[in-house]
């Protein structure tokens, strides 16, 4: 075979990733099958190996992500179309300044400046949140081995070198403890058992057990590849020595890296609709200040402007200005971001921690949640529920002795229960053997962590359970009372292995299916006269090697009866709404002298276990959150579907929908359960389908999450997808929520928009339900700054259409926009949820913000106080007993005034740049807008049944948005910059007539929409 695979000499420069792995697949797989998996085939790689270019193509490391430098961070958060908008306002705005004369000098400044800073604020911050977002590639790195161990034929033994110089073709070993430097396939084991821990990738919850054996299926799923070990997971126990055959990002982790840089981030409903709004408020404003200026331009030449068409378009262009500032929300970004921070803060104490602001929103209409089952669904704390020793084995029959077992986690509490009622353990002398065995045939134990209040594993998950097992059964009747939680933690375990003392272990091994140990007791005759073996193994093979059967302190011959009824009821609690996970528990009470066993030889393992004697079976499962069947019927109320998304094999996934209610108990899975493998086997189209109708997604890799998400996404269902390994992440990056749990990996947690603190399904529909009144009182202020913004755009386009002289400026407009309105905007996000909040199907991602009759609500509310800002102005011109009192048309032709325009005789020209019916103006629009925002504390309801003081926070932002208006009016310099002035007495009560009417405006609005609209929308 050497002298025909050393003419194909090949330089892995000419290869791309995959064809090396199978090149070097292909090789090891001729030695293996010439040689056999013994250290010969180390001779046959030595030959093998160097017929290769020893630099296979691309690095042999997780390249360093090269992220988007600072400037172009910065650069896109101008890409903004609003932030755009309101830049070239801006400076437009800096250039006319820089023409002013006179003591408008230093004020024209204000206005570009304060619009220069909220647009560097808002830059600050999206350039953190991108910053932040690079780092879920960057956290993939610290999964990368940073050494491995190396047999090659340059030095004698093994040698430790970098991960990163390690090539396909190179033989590797690793032991328990070490991080597996590259994807490699098992060539030879050196230990009885391997089992490695790769939860990372595959999300199994117990550490996988290794062979050589070839797997024959070429599309086999990594979870089914047990000759395979990949780069990032880690050994749990036993020696094992490997060829490399990917390296960097050609192995099973570089291919996830691959998986998360390709995913583009999408943008969230919010997001897209403030986009869309921006381009339409882009359009209105072209058009608007287009057609003020169009309009004007037969005034462009009056004495005004001192005759000069130039500086009569310079003027009107500031007009144009002017209207611009009015129309943009300035303070609707700051506003937004301030209610989200404020709904983060809330799901925190929710244990729904976000890091990402948008994402928030978009909780807000998830219409799918795919859930992972472990530790999310399940509680990931295995535990034994029902437990069976025997009560009669005579000739022809068979009784058991059957328990259940209270408990969902690994906290030693729990009752023993035979049918309904509590049993004192101690009094079955098949529970006392059975407890020894658990407590002995076992390297695990329990450990009660102080910092976090909680009990959890030390080793396996499964003897973990058996540990604990041994804790709620307390067979010698420990007194438990006086001890602390850390005692607590191993205290009946601690008195049986008192009695018993563990000589040496026979470690698992796949063929015999089992394991036992060799133990003596410490005071002949209290439990056992002389050493015994205690057999944990699969119940079939197991109980093939019994002999005997315990019955009390008796052993009766096993007949075949009582072997089939046992296997019967193990095969009961393996399939149907359980599938438990069934240990067989025996012992062998006459074991050869261990100085006559052959140790360290296991293929003579199954030998010494046999002539067994059978005590009883356990069953365990990572047993359903307890609080999780009521959030998914919750969901389903809310026309939310669950999706379970798991590692684990159909039937366990299966069974577990159907205890939690995500399938019914009846329910044919057909069409509604998928493996990985069935979904594979399914066309294009057959997969969106499958996708959209499924419940459960079962032995599945980190690809077909992605997949999943990509159909329901063409669905135009908003997705949240829940993820706590490695594998993980790309889903989560790709779904519109991604959700990380708190004890998973750093990876998933970077790469998600939202982290679970106590990784409970429950949190999540808790965050969905905030995300929805968060939206909810969103749309209140978002609709607020747009009428408060329609009534400043009205108040402009009425004042140059009419040729009046300026009622606001636009200083006052932006203090309007981003201080006065923005605090009452900010206090309606504190707004009451509706009670049937949870009742509603989600809302559609593209239902837009404003539309049909709420546009015409808020159209007529803008227009009124456009109006009345107008008439509050003209009022001081016309009628005020301090003001001049002139006529309209003396009003509208104020450009005109010059002391040789006889139309003027008597007038002082200078009383049209008074700072009067500004203030007048300035004054009525705060105060309006301060009364519609007491409008919006309800959509519909009249605030005789919804009064304003059922939200506290906004009076206060009320009082303080009227002291801040006073603020400005009484106290230097701020007069002087805003270009106002005190009000009198008399004044005031004309700003509050003009003001109050808009609150009757909106009752009546809201009752036509109560009265016509609702009853419309029921008919429908």
């Amino acid at each position: 075979m050497k002298d025909e695979l050393r003419p194909q000499r090949v330089s892995s420069s000419s290869l791309t990733a995959e064809p090396w792995k199978i090149l070097c697949s292909q090789l090891l797989a001729s030695c293996l099958q010439d040689l056999g998996p013994s250290g010969q085939a180390h001779s046959c790689l030595d030959a093998v190996v160097p017929t290769l270019s020893l630099t296979p193509p691309g690095k042999q490391e997780l390249p360093t992500e090269e992220g988007k430098s600072l400037w172009e961070l910065v650069l896109e958060q101008f890409e903004d179309l609003l932030v755009r908008i309101l830049l070239l306002a801006a400076l437009v705005s800096f250039v006319l300044a820089c023409f002013e004369e006179g003591e408008e000098t230093t004020t024209a400044f204000v206005e570009p400046l304060v619009i220069v800073l909220i647009l560097v604020a808002n830059a600050v911050v999206g350039v953190w949140q991108e910053r932040n977002a690079e780092n879920a590639i960057e956290a993939l790195k610290e999964y990368e081995p940073e050494m491995g161990k190396v047999i090659r034929s340059d030095r004698k033994g093994v040698q430790r070198i970098r991960a990163r110089d390690i090539v396909p073709g190179d033989i590797v070993e690793v032991a328990v403890g070490d991080k597996v430097p590259a994807d490699l396939r098992l060539i030879e084991i050196k230990s009885t058992t391997l089992r490695v821990d790769q939860s990372i990738l595959t999300g199994e919850s117990v550490s996988v057990t290794k062979h050589t054996d070839a797997i024959p299926d070429p599309r086999a799923v990594n979870q089914d590849k047990k000759n395979m070990l990949f780069s990032g997971t880690n050994i749990a126990s036993g020696k094992a020595v490997g060829v490399a055959v990917a390296t960097g990002l050609h192995t099973e982790l570089g291919k996830i890296r691959n998986q998360m840089a390709s995913v583009e981030p999408e943008r969230t409903p919010l997001q897209q609709k403030l986009d869309e709004f921006g381009r339409q408020l882009s359009r209105a404003i072209s058009v608007i200040c287009m057609a003020v200026w169009v309009i004007n331009i037969g005034h462009f030449a009056d004495p005004a402007h001192g005759g000069s068409w130039l500086r009569g378009a310079v003027y009107y262009f500031k007009i144009a200005v002017a209207l611009a500032v009015a129309a943009i929300p300035e303070g609707l970004p700051a506003v937004i971001t301030t209610c989200l921070a404020l709904g983060t803060r809330r799901m925190a104490r929710k244990n729904a921690i976000v890091r990402s602001l948008p994402s928030v929103e978009t909780l807000g209409c998830t219409s799918v949640i795919c859930s992972d089952k472990t530790g999310t669904l399940t509680t990931n704390q295995m535990s034994v529920c029902r437990m069976f020793v025997v009560a009669e084995a005579e000739a022809g029959t068979c009784r058991l002795h059957e328990f259940t077992i209270s408990g969902t986690t690994y906290a030693p509490e729990g009752e023993v229960r035979q049918g309904e009622q509590p049993v004192r353990c101690g009094k079955f002398d098949g529970l006392v053997e059975l407890a020894t065995i658990c407590a002995l045939c076992n390297d695990s134990a329990l450990d009660y962590n102080e910092a976090k209040g909680v009990y959890e594993k030390v080793g396996e998950a499964t003897e973990t359970a058996l540990t604990c097992l041994v804790e709620k059964m307390n067979v010698f009747d420990t007194d438990l009372q006086a001890l602390s939680r850390v005692e607590r933690a191993g205290a009946c375990n601690a008195v049986i292995k008192q009695l018993m003392r563990k000589e040496f272990t026979l470690e698992f091994s796949r063929d015999r299916k089992s394991m036992s140990v060799y133990c003596t007791p410490t005071r002949p005759g209290l439990v056992a006269q002389g050493s015994k073996m205690f057999v944990k193994g699969a119940p079939e093979s197991v109980i093939e090697r019994c002999s005997s059967v315990r019955v009390g302190s008796r052993t009766v011959p096993l007949n075949t009866t009582s072997r089939e009824q046992i296997l019967a009821k193990v095969r009961d609690w393996g399939s149907g709404s359980d599938t438990l996970r069934c240990l067989a528990l025996a012992t062998r009470d006459a074991p050869p002298r261990k100085e006559a066993m052959q140790l360290d030889d296991c293929s003579k393992f199954v030998q010494y276990e046999t002539d067994l004697t059978f005590v009883g079976c356990v069953g365990m499962l990572d047993p359903p959150r307890p609080e999780v069947a009521s959030c998914i019927a919750r969901c389903r109320q809310a026309g939310i579907r669950v999706v379970m998304i798991t590692g684990d094999n159909k039937g366990t996934a299966v069974a577990i929908c159907r205890r939690l209610g995500i399938l019914e108990d009846t329910e044919d899975v057909v069409g509604k359960a998928y493996t990985g493998r069935e979904f594979d086997d399914l066309s294009p189209e057959q997969q969106r389908h499958a996708c959209r109708t499924a419940r459960c997604f079962a032995r599945v890799e980190p690809a077909h999450k992605s997949r999943i998400v990509e159909n329901l996404q063409s669905f135009n269902e908003v997705t949240a997808m829940t993820g706590d390994g490695v594998n993980d992440a790309p889903a989560l990056k790709k779904a519109e929520i991604g959700i990380a749990m708190g004890s998973g990996t750093a990876v998933a947690k970077s790469a998600a928009e939202m982290v679970l603190s106590d990784d409970n399904f429950a949190s999540i529909v808790a965050a969905v339900e905030e995300g929805r009144a968060i939206y909810s009182n969103m749309k209140q202020f978002i609709r607020y700054l747009i009428s408060s913004n329609v009534g400043e755009v009205v108040c402009i386009f009425l004042t140059a259409i009419l040729g009046l002289p300026e009622a606001l400026i636009p200083v006052q407009l932006l203090w309007v926009n981003l201080v006065t309105d923005g605090l009452p905007a900010t206090a309606l996000g504190f707004n009451p949820p509706d009670l049937d909040i949870m009742e509603k199907r989600p809302r559609n991602p593209r239902e837009a913000l404003i539309s049909g009759w709420l546009f015409f609500r808020y159209l007529a509310i803008g227009v009124y106080v456009g109006l009345a800002t107008v008439a509050a102005a003209t009022w001081w011109f016309l009628y005020d007993a301090e003001g001049p009192q002139v006529t309209f048309y003396q009003l509208r032709n104020f450009l005109k005034c010059s002391e040789d325009n006889p139309l003027f005789t008597g007038t002082d020209c200078e009383v049209f740049e008074s700072r009067f019916p500004t203030t007048m103006a300035l004054s009525v629009l705060v105060t309006t807008e301060m009364c519609n925002a007491l409008n919006s504390v309800s959509e519909n309801q009249s605030l005789l049944r919804m009064p304003p003081w059922l939200n506290p926070w906004l009076l206060a932002a009320v009082a303080m948005s009227m002291a801040l208006h006073f603020l400005i009016l009484l106290v230097p310099p701020l007069p002087l910059i805003f270009q106002v002035t005190p009000l009198s007495g008399r004044q005031w009560v004309v700003v509050l007539q003009i003001s109050l009417p808009v609150i009757l405006l909106d009752e009546a609005l809201k009752y036509l929409s109560r009265k016509h609209v609702d009853e419309e929308k029921g008919r429908q």
